[in-house]
């Protein structure tokens, strides 16, 4: 199974080149059959760049979770402080394999108007 994730241009870049193997999430899906994460850059690109399955998922405390992945995070720990700031768990998603599309995609492609504020089953 699949869900649809929106990602900053810049980090969807990271994801795509190597230099990013976590994604990380305030909240998780709750289906244990998705093994996919399709990747919408948000704006300005505003499409579908690619895919990529997912390893594991890590749970745990803020701390724990940027001391397991920080060197592989993509981004900066006043970055990621901020982004779980007043939240005392956190998730990161491991990115296996990727597989950049030759050709974006459109939302409408996967009968979807709207990209998603967390996630979306498709």
């Amino acid at each position: 199974m699949k869900v649809l994730l929106s990602i900053k241009p810049e980090f969807a870049e990271k994801i795509f080149n190597g230099t990013k193997k976590y994604e990380f999430r305030k909240s998780i899906f709750k289906n244990k059959d998705v093994d996919t994460v399709v990747v919408y850059a948000s704006s300005p690109w505003q499409y579908v760049v690619g895919e990529f399955k997912i390893e594991t998922i890590l749970s745990d405390n803020v701390d724990k979770i940027w001391e397991q992945t920080h060197e592989f995070s993509g981004i900066t720990e006043d970055f990621y402080r901020m982004y779980f700031a007043h939240k005392t768990n956190a998730f990161a998603i491991k990115i296996g394999h990727v597989t950049r599309y030759k050709r974006h995609k459109c939302l409408s492609d996967y009968h979807v108007n709207f990209p998603p504020q967390s996630y979306i089953y498709i």
